[in-house]
């Protein structure tokens, strides 16, 4: 225990010389300290209490105790209330617990606030609550600040609610772990930066109270209030800040600040110095740093120097290692250890590595198997694990499989899966629920999803009053929505998206729009869209280009335009493959289309054979 508060008072007395000049050397000191030592020896001798009480807390904050235990002795026995708390300091030291107590009591009933609190500890050390929070709470009345904190913590170890006021009396006189704590307790956080808390916002009123005791905690060199105040900076957008913040703790020996702070040089692109602090916070037992060091190395190709870093972070407890080494196995080829680590990690409970697992299980036609790790996954909060349970269940094709399949669909698209939105949007319409399914389609479209968003144009299309031809002249209207939504479908690649942009440029004049979307859907493998362009082509007199589009179309199982080839080899006068086109637009339909093509055929074959 250190020498506490009335040591300093005594060296607030006046009794010291104070040399002059503002700058003295060491060797003035060290001469000036000598000659008070030895004023203070002699005054001593003479019974001076005051002199003997000085001069043991002098030789006692040397680390002199057989010299200093006679002083206060002596003036503790006088009645000088510092030197009674000393001797219990020096007592405490050398092991004397109880006498250093009796000592630290009389000092305490004298009024002493250092002697009290040092009386509390004491007795909390012993399991003896009551007595201990009567002597902290006489020192923290008196204004200390060691006692303010030491009684704040013994109260919120009871679970008093009387211990917050406590611990801002003592934030506020300055205790940085009070303050930190104090911060921590306005966070609402029990666990660090870093280590995959989903936190809860408080109040903004408490968070900016919050970040105040934090930066005060951080100012006194507090490592872990710096790193949180890095973390709240970070997250504001305040990286450079943030990263002196990081920097500081880091250098005070925060192994989560260095990792902190190597993300934050990667994410400026500074990989190497990122690397530099990521090894120091990994040498220190950081997890986190040793996976982050694992994938810089995996990026690299540098897979043996990745997996000796996974393994690392495994050692160090962090789950993710094994994940990761999981990865690393599947991604050479190594089923079985990749079975393996995902295991090991999905057994600790690692969400992503029991989807990974089931994921591999399925792949590998174990269905049985990989369930309850979806199952495991989805409950532990894992989207895509939710999202997988529903494509396991709507494989089944059985009404409750079904119902199943929609229910997670709908959890993975509540955590905003587009994909999941989708198909809740496609089961929701083919119920009748118009309502519900554009609302989740509008979430997989605004995702990015371009089925969605042609799904979700395709209704609000069947909505639209049918509009009127097209006449020459005639202003172009403006956009609806459903044509904004066919278009940005159409701009992902989505085939009849292109289709029926290229029909509304159509509907309303622009050939030109129509037959660019037309064709980048024929080529991208739309029979109607090879039609549709074929159709266009035919009307500006482009027939041979049309038929070249047309028999795409036919190729790929588009009845009428099998019958609009056959229609153009008849005018040609090459009626045998004419009369091939119209008997495969028979066999291909609709069934106008093949009822129009078995004339024609019947037609062609007749004048074929007269």
């Amino acid at each position: 225990m250190d020498v506490m508060g009335d040591k300093a008072t005594l060296f607030e007395t006046g009794r010291f010389v104070q040399p002059s000049g503002e700058d003295p050397s060491r060797d003035v000191d060290e001469v000036g300290e000598d000659a008070e030592e030895v004023r203070l020896g002699m005054a001593a001798r003479t019974g001076d209490a005051e002199a003997a009480s000085i001069l043991g807390a002098m030789l006692l904050r040397r680390g002199d105790l057989d010299a200093a235990e006679p002083q206060l002795r002596a003036a503790a026995s006088a009645g000088d209330r510092p030197a009674a708390n000393n001797l219990g300091v020096l007592l405490h030291q050398r092991g004397y617990a109880d006498e250093a107590a009796d000592w630290w009591r009389i000092a305490a009933v004298a009024g002493s606030a250092a002697a009290a609190h040092a009386l509390g500890r004491h007795h909390r050390e012993r399991g003896d609550e009551p007595a201990a929070e009567y002597w902290l709470r006489q020192s923290a009345e008196q204004g200390h600040v060691l006692g303010a904190y030491a009684l704040a913590d013994l109260l919120e170890h009871r679970g008093d609610s009387r211990s917050a006021y406590w611990m801002r009396a003592a934030a506020e006189r300055g205790h940085r772990e009070a303050a930190y704590r104090l911060a921590r307790s306005l966070d609402g956080g029990d666990t660090e930066p870093g280590m995959g808390r989903e936190e809860e916002p408080g109040t903004t009123e408490a968070s900016t109270e919050a970040e105040q005791w934090y930066r005060q905690a951080a100012a006194r060199g507090h490592r872990r209030a710096a790193l949180h105040l890095g973390a709240i900076l970070e997250k504001r957008g305040e990286l450079k800040e943030a990263g002196r913040w990081y920097l500081t703790s880091a250098k005070d020996g925060e192994a989560r600040a260095a990792c902190a702070l190597g993300f934050l040089l990667r994410d400026a692109g500074d990989t190497e110095s990122a690397a530099v602090w990521w090894l120091r916070a990994a040498q220190d037992g950081d997890g986190n740093a040793a996976n982050a060091l694992g994938a810089l190395h995996a990026e690299r190709g540098e897979t043996q120097t990745a997996e000796r870093w996974y393994r690392a972070a495994l050692d160090a407890g962090d789950d993710n290692g094994a994940y990761n080494l999981g990865l690393l196995c599947a991604e050479q080829g190594r089923t079985a250890q990749a079975e393996q680590w995902y295991r090991r990690a999905a057994y600790a409970g690692h969400r992503e590595a029991a989807n990974a697992l089931a994921i591999l299980l399925l792949r590998g036609g174990d269905t049985s198997g990989a369930e309850p790790w979806f199952s495991k996954a989805a409950e532990a909060g894992s989207v895509d694990a939710a999202f997988n349970l529903g494509i396991l269940h709507a494989g089944r094709d059985t009404e409750r499989d079904t119902e199943a399949a929609v229910r997670w669909y709908e959890r993975a698209a509540a955590a905003g899966h587009t994909e999941a939105a989708l198909q809740v949007g496609i089961a929701r319409l083919r119920e009748g629920d118009e309502q519900t399914a554009e609302r989740h389609l509008r979430c997989a479209a605004g995702g990015g999803s371009a089925e969605a968003a042609y799904r979700l144009a395709t209704v609000l299309d069947a909505r639209r009053p049918p509009e009127p031809a097209h006449e020459l002249g005639e202003s172009v209207h403006d956009k609806t929505e459903c044509e904004e939504w066919y278009e940005r479908a159409a701009g992902q690649g989505h085939r009849r998206a292109q289709v029926r942009v290229g029909m509304l440029a159509a509907a309303r004049g622009d050939v030109v729009e129509a037959a660019r979307w037309y064709r980048a859907a024929a080529e991208a493998g739309s029979r109607n869209g090879a039609f549709n362009l074929g159709l266009l082509l035919a009307r500006e007199g482009s027939e041979p280009e049309a038929a070249v589009w047309w028999t795409r179309a036919a190729d790929a199982g588009h009845g009428r335009a099998a019958l609009r080839l056959a229609l153009v080899y008849a005018r040609r006068g090459e009626l045998a493959e004419g009369q091939r086109w119209a008997a495969r637009a028979v066999e291909l339909g609709p069934k106008e289309v093949g009822e129009r093509a078995a004339r024609l055929r019947d037609a062609l074959r007749e004048e074929l054979s007269a």
